[in-house]
């Protein structure tokens, strides 16, 4: 009986929506460098081309994927679970 209830309290909260985030990388600059972008600046990112790219669900670190092509759209391929 215990397992049943416990069911149906997991099943209240199934339907919460979550943020989701992919993250390609980040960078520090300096505010002087913020205030030059500009349209066709570029920012370089601490991460390699082809590194995995870091999800997060509510800001917390949760998974390693790659970007895939879905149509005209970008998606992520979760490759890793992250246990903490």
């Amino acid at each position: 009986m215990a397992a049943i209830i416990g069911q149906e309290n997991i099943n209240l909260i199934m339907d919460v929506p979550l943020e989701v985030t992919v993250e390609l990388g980040r960078t520090v600059k300096t505010i002087h460098e913020i205030l030059d972008f500009a349209p066709g600046t570029i920012i370089e990112l601490e991460k390699l081309a082809g590194e995995p790219i870091d999800v997060l669900v509510n800001g917390k670190y949760v998974a390693k994927g790659e970007v895939v092509v879905i149509e005209e759209s970008f998606g992520v391929r979760v490759t890793e679970i992250i246990k903490d």
